[in-house]
This record gives structure tokens, sequence and C-alpha cells, in this order.
């Protein structure tokens, strides 16, 4: 794709607006997050936006947020047709209609990444959630323990491992901070804990 072609500028510039705090993702993760909390449904941004919340700057192209089973029923009663459309009939996810941006509600009780239950599950946002910035945000802990099982489930997923090795950096996590965490993934926390402490000006 060469860098004159429209889509590739759009998307570029959206790079750029990402870091500035003003992308369509954004905006669609304010709209989304002002009308749970006008509704009273607890929440708690999880995926890419929670990584920047705690710390690590990276962009993405959607937003995460965790839902219990009754509080998605009662969004999609409420917003549908107001500012979110399902992107198709019977959907969990919706879009933000006026950036198109698409909304994935993950459950609670649900397994990350392939579904195979190991202990590790989406816990009701009441319990894992914390305020940054005004906004519920699943806390580090459960982030991070949720990033290690999608990824020991979903060895297509490097970004997961790649996101808990930069937010060990970002937030200077020590070895022990793997007590916090379920025990399946602690082993594979220790690991990655190691190699977070590899020196930061070795060439790329």
């Amino acid at each position: 794709m060469s860098t004159s072609d429209p889509e590739f500028a759009a998307r570029f510039e959206q790079m750029g607006r990402f870091f500035l705090g003003t992308s369509d993702v954004h905006q669609a993760l304010t709209r989304v997050t002002e009308r749970l909390e006008e509704l009273r449904i607890t929440y708690a941004v999880c995926g890419a936006m929670a990584v920047n919340a705690h710390g690590l700057q990276r962009a993405t192209t959607d937003v995460d947020v965790l839902l219990t089973p009754d509080g998605l029923a009662r969004f999609k009663a409420a917003s549908l047709g107001l500012g979110f459309v399902e992107r198709f009939p019977g959907s969990r996810g919706v879009r933000d209609a006026a950036t198109g941006v698409p909304i994935r509600f993950l459950l609670t009780g649900g397994i990350p990444g392939d579904g195979t239950d190991r202990g590790v599950a989406f816990l009701d946002p009441a319990h894992v959630a914390i305020e940054i910035h005004g906004r519920k945000y699943v806390s580090l802990a459960r982030l991070i323990e949720l990033k290690l099982a999608a990824g020991l489930s979903a060895p297509d997923r490097p970004r997961d491992f790649d996101d808990v090795i930069r937010l060990i950096q970002a937030n200077a996590l020590g070895e022990h901070f793997a007590d916090q965490l379920h025990p399946y993934v602690q082993p594979k926390y220790r690991e990655l804990w190691g190699y977070a402490q590899r020196p930061s000006d070795l060439p790329e």
C-alpha cells in the first residue's frame, strides 16, 4: 500500500489522534461509558484501552467492556438505535453509530482465549473495577491475569504477552506481583517478568 493511498493516510491520521486522546476510539469509549453510567450499569473497560489506562500507550481500533449478562441486556434494551447499533442481529457486540468503532462486550463467567476453563474467567465488574480519570477500568492485576490466560491458550496472539512485559516495565512490577494472580498464570508471569528485566537500550 502506497503512503499516498487515502486509506493509509486516514489510518495514519487516526493513529496520531489516538496518542493525543482524540481518536474515534476515544470518542466511542467516552460515549459507551457515559451511557453505562447514565443507566447505572456496572462495567469495567478491558483490553487495549485498559492497557493504556495502566500506563502503556499503544493504539487500538476497538473498545472492550466487561459487563454482567443482565447489564448487557439492559444496555441493549435502552441504547440500540440511540447512538449504538448491533454489529449483526443478536450480536453481543455493538458499534458506535457516530464513528463506526466496534465495541465488544465481555461477559461475567466467560473464559479468555480459546474458551477452555482453566480457572481464569471474566469476573463481575463490580469486583474488579477501579476508577482511573473518572472511568471504570479492570484492575492491573486482573488485566495481566486475563492477558496471560488468553496468551497461554492462543499462541497466535503474542500481543498479549508483549502487553504483559511492557506493563511490568511501565509499572515497575516485581516478581512477587505473581502472588496476586491465579496459580495457572503465575509461572508465565514470572517468565515474562524475567524478560522485562532486559536493558531497554538494546537495539530492536
